[in-house]
């Protein structure tokens, strides 16, 4: 039996609907900012946030604490 519109998807203990995105949130961790997870027709889907290469021999997190930057 199939549905007549687009599915939610479940994350832990929440809902959200079809294309939806958020931040999982992982206990006893928080939220994950540097993840994000989307819901495509009722299946879950998440992915880290991609960072260049820093060039550099000591990088530092300054403005997005996903990736490192050179000073």
């Amino acid at each position: 039996m199939q549905a007549d519109g687009p599915r939610a998807c479940r994350f832990g203990r929440r809902w959200y609907l079809n294309n939806e995105s958020w931040h999982p949130s992982v206990p006893p961790f928080g939220e994950m900012k540097c993840i994000l997870c989307w819901c495509v027709s009722g299946e879950t889907h998440c992915q880290r946030q991609e960072c260049p290469p820093a060039a550099c021999a000591s990088p530092a997190r300054r403005d997005n604490p996903c990736c490192s930057k050179c000073r």
